[in-house]
């Protein structure tokens, strides 16, 4: 399939919209703003807006205003069902405002299945979309130092790079509509697994008189050391909870893995797929969630560990 010929992206000729203004929408949005580029945005309660509009951004009454403003948008939302709303409601959403060659650029964890839905809804309008979630926390997004898994068009995704690249210090194209998400998938697949051990190491040094700060000073250059260590250590021995990414929103992320694998055994009776560690962790950061703690940082995960060993702070 062919691409557009479309016109470099500069900041006086390419305008920006962005729908998802929490902590990582927020810092993201915030460096296009910082590196030139006009700005128009979304707000379902328009309050939590006015940090944007203080930076100069202007605020839309819809998503499809956003998109009328827009060569193209990005969306950075929290659940697959708030971008099915967003993106394909059909007086409302982005799609309905989208001219032609739009491009919109969903950084949201969400379904590969959606995000293939979302791209053949674009290319009925002659636009185009990229599903483009990203990991590296709300320190990576404040610094632009996001990994960013891109699925949809190369020729797409390449033309993006000047944009993707103030956001994110590494783009990796990962294939066609969904790959993104796939990948994103795998990601936390691992992530979740790198957290619970963490956690577990941490009660562990704790428990046998460990100074925990000291033990994680000694093993972060070995095997054990991991970019989870590195981001949510500190912050797990001094209890500090502020969300990067809210701990329910695991739950959704690994949710997708392990639904997708029994979706496929069940396309072939013959066929095994076992993700023993996914499942548990997808049930810890459950129990977060049913103890009240799920708008808590996933590094939060610890505080699970603790309550099974009767720890209490």
């Amino acid at each position: 399939m062919s691409s557009p010929t479309l016109s470099p992206i500069t900041p006086s000729n390419t305008k920006i919209g962005w729908i998802g203004i929490g902590v990582m929408g927020f810092a993201m949005a915030s460096r296009l703003i910082s590196a030139g580029y006009t700005l128009t945005f979304y707000a379902r309660t328009a309050s939590k807006g006015e940090p944007l509009l203080a930076l100069g951004a202007q605020l839309a009454a819809s998503p499809a205003d956003v998109a009328r403003s827009s060569n193209i948008v990005f969306t950075m939302l929290g659940h697959p069902e708030d971008v099915r709303q967003i993106v394909l409601a059909k007086e409302t959403g982005v799609l309905a405002g989208l001219s032609a060659n739009g491009i919109i650029v969903d950084h949201t964890s969400s379904h590969p299945e959606l995000a293939k839905e979302i791209y053949s809804a674009a290319r009925e309008k002659r636009c185009w979309a990229v599903d483009a979630p990203v990991s590296g926390g709300d320190v990576g997004a404040r610094d632009g130092n996001l990994t960013i898994f891109a699925g949809g068009e190369i020729q797409i995704v390449s033309w993006l790079s000047p944009l993707l690249e103030i956001m994110g210090s590494k783009v990796s194209y990962m294939g066609g509509a969904g790959s993104g998400q796939s990948c994103k998938i795998a990601n936390q697949i691992v992530v979740g697994a790198n957290l619970l051990g963490l956690s577990e190491g941490l009660v562990f040094a704790g428990e046998v008189g460990l100074d925990k700060s000291r033990w994680m000073e000694a093993v972060q250059g070995g095997a054990a050391g991991s970019k989870v260590m590195e981001l949510f250590g500190q912050r797990m021995i001094d209890r500090d909870f502020r969300p990067g990414g809210f701990a329910e929103y695991m739950v959704k992320d690994m949710g997708m893995g392990v639904d997708f694998v029994e979706r496929r055994k069940g396309d072939d009776e013959n066929k095994v797929v076992v993700m023993p560690g996914a499942s548990i962790t997808k049930q810890l950061f459950s129990g977060m969630v049913a103890n009240g703690d799920g708008k808590l940082g996933t590094q939060g995960l610890i505080t699970v560990i603790e309550r099974i060993n009767g720890i209490s702070d």
